[in-house]
Formats: structure tokens, C-alpha cells, sequence
């Protein structure tokens, strides 16, 4: 059975590695053709190609479900026309030990898609974005307008002119009541944060509210400590799909605790999840069509059904994703959906097999 195993998982995870590659090309192709559109300043093709390059791990993120399964299909669809499956069955394999066999080639290829969106993907998307951004528009110029709300329990922070090294230009600091209603109104014309933690505020004047008397309060620098760190205000300027599962997790702590909406990062976070778990399913689904339908079909059929369902299962995450979001349903059961018919369909389809 070993032996079997060993050799499923290499057919299979051979034709996964050929269609990624096919796969990954043409991505490639279609976001530098987007990026021509974006050349200006020191953005020229070359960065625009350079772009392109350092998304593809993020992408293959995204493709690895899609490319499991059309690579699967043409691995053990060749083994069906050359009779290896019908053999292997013969020889008293089940189709439920077959299911195992091949499943454990869905594990391995979903570990290399948690890898690689967990510590690859993630960062270099990130690296990307700001690099064409910096590039574009200049290092100064580009955290200009670059604004950040933070809430911090009875505290909201106006942050302007944010950037990657955490140093700020005016802020505004707004503090209330257990009632809700405001106590003082801060603005700030320099701050950051330092190793530390601390928040550090320059030439701070400060209005109080208290009962029917206004103060005005002055300091030429004033040390703060809220529970927004530096790696937390980090996650504000960074879009969802280039944070870590670390990351959106974390920040979905802070959005939670401060009673903000964090459904777009949960639903970016189960998205995740269910992706990189219906990777071990594809190698089991394409088992499925190559005994039933496709059994004597050719090569160029097998790639038609994979493509067709792989292309099925994408948008209907993207979009049970996006209308999750709109009408704030729970991502944590909207993203699982296009898995479970998957597999319902998988189920059904072995159990009809003899």
C-alpha cells in the first residue's frame, strides 16, 4: 500500500507542479499587461515586471485549489486510460482505500499552500504594493494623505501621514465617557511610537470638557500608552489579502474588543481556511469523475471539467465571499458552502461506483 501511495502522489503531484506552472505563467502575463497601465514616475516596465513576479506566491495561493484538481484529474485520468486504477482495484483496493491513497497527495500539496500563504505570499504582496506605490508617487510623497482611524476603548486617534516606520505627522486625539460622550479633543503636531510602545506626542494642546467649564492643556511632548502597538497599527495599512492568518487574527481581536466590524478580515481569514482545506479534497474529486463520466474520456476533456469546475468553485467563493460582506452574513458558514457541495459531489459520485 506504501508503494501504491508513493506512486499515486507522485502522478499527482506532478501533473499539480505542471498545470501551477501553466498557471502561474499566465497570471503572470495578465498582471503585467494590468501594471502597463500604472507606469509613472520611477514605475517603469521593468518594476511593473517586477511587480508581477513578487504577487505570483499570493496568487498561487489562490490557484493552488484549481490547479490540484485539473492536475489531478490529467494524473489519474492518464493511469485509467493506460487500466493502472482498474488494476489496482482488481487487485482488492477499494475505492474508499483509493480515496485515502490519493487524499494524502491532498495533504501534502495543502501544507505547501499553507506555507506559502501563511510566510511567502502575504509579505511580498505587501512588499509589492508599497514598492509600486513608492515608486510611483516618490517615499515622501506616498504616506502623504495616507490617513488612519484607530479606536482605543474611549479613545479614537486620527493618524495622518502614516507610514511603515511608524512616524506621523499631526494627530488628533478624541476621549469619552462610559456614557459616550466626549471629554477632551486632542491634536498633536508631530508623533510615533517607540521601542517601547509608548506613544510619543509633540507640542500636544489639549481641550477638556468637564461639566460647563472648557481647559486648555499644553505640553511640549507627552507620553501616552494605549493597547494599539506598532504592529497592530501596522495591520491598518495593509489590505487584508496581504496579511498573514497571524495577523488577521490578531486583528480581529482588536476590531472585537473595541465593538468594530471585522467581518471583511474574518471573511478573509475563513476564505483561507476552507481554500487551503478543500485542497485535500480536489485529488479525491478528480478520482471521482475519472471512474464516472471520464473514465474513457481524453486528456483534453479532463482538462475542460477541471478547468469548468475549478472555475465554478472560485467565483462561487468570491462571490458568497463579497455578498457576506455586503449584507453582513456569517463568513464563518458562507465560505464553507462551496466545499460542502464539493463534498456532496465527491460523496455521491464514489458511492455510485462499483
Amino acid at each position: 500500500m506504501r508503494l501504491l501511495t508513493g506512486y499515486l502522489m507522485r502522478t499527482i503531484l506532478t501533473g499539480t507542479a505542471l498545470v501551477m506552472v501553466v498557471l502561474l505563467a499566465l497570471a503572470a502575463l495578465f498582471e503585467f499587461i494590468g501594471q502597463l497601465d500604472n507606469t509613472e514616475g520611477d514605475f517603469g516596465t521593468a518594476q511593473a515586471l517586477m511587480y508581477s513576479l513578487l504577487r505570483l506566491p499570493q496568487l498561487s495561493f489562490q490557484m493552488f485549489p484549481i490547479a490540484t484538481l485539473i492536475g489531478s484529474l490529467l494524473g489519474l485520468g492518464g493511469l485509467a486510460s493506460n487500466s493502472e486504477l482498474v488494476v489496482m482495484r482488481t487487485a482488492g483496493v477499494s475505492m474508499s482505500r483509493l480515496a485515502s491513497m490519493v487524499a494524502v497527495s491532498g495533504l501534502a500539496i495543502a501544507a505547501a499552500t499553507a506555507l506559502i500563504g501563511e510566510f511567502i505570499g502575504p509579505p511580498l504582496d505587501y512588499y509589492a504594493r508599497t514598492m509600486r506605490t513608492e515608486l510611483r508617487f516618490g517615499e515622501e510623497n506616498a504616506n502623504f494623505g495616507n490617513d488612519a482611524w484607530v479606536k482605543d476603548g474611549p479613545v479614537i486617534l486620527h493618524l495622518q501621514r502614516v507610514n511603515s516606520q511608524f512616524d506621523f505627522g499631526n494627530i488628533y486625539l478624541f476621549r469619552f465617557n462610559e456614557a459616550g460622550d466626549i471629554e477632551s479633543i486632542g491634536r498633536a503636531e508631530n508623533s510615533g511610537i517607540d521601542e517601547s510602545d509608548n506613544w510619543i506626542l509633540e507640542n500636544l494642546s489639549e481641550t477638556r470638557f468637564a461639566g460647563d467649564r472648557v481647559e486648555v492643556a499644553e505640553s511640549t511632548r507627552s507620553v501616552e500608552t494605549f493597547d494599539v502597538d506598532s504592529s497592530l497599527l501596522g495591520f491598518t495599512l495593509v489590505k487584508p489579502i496581504s496579511l498573514s492568518a497571524r495577523g488577521l487574527l490578531s486583528y480581529i481581536d482588536y476590531l472585537r474588543r473595541n465593538e468594530l466590524s471585522a467581518i471583511r478580515y474574518e471573511t478573509e481569514l475563513w476564505s483561507r481556511i476552507s481554500m487551503t482545506t478543500t485542497v485535500v479534497l480536489m485529488p479525491v474529486l478528480a478520482l471521482a469523475f475519472v471512474f464516472g463520466s471520464l473514465r474513457s474520456a481524453g486528456a483534453g476533456s479532463r482538462l475542460m471539467i477541471g478547468v469548468l469546475v475549478g472555475l465554478a468553485y472560485f467565483l462561487a467563493s468570491e462571490m458568497l465571499a463579497n455578498s457576506g460582506e455586503v449584507y453582513n452574513l456569517n463568513p464563518a458558514i458562507l465560505t464553507w458552502i462551496p466545499s460542502l457541495v464539493l463534498v456532496s459531489v465527491a460523496w455521491f459520485a464514489l458511492h455510485r461506483i462499483r
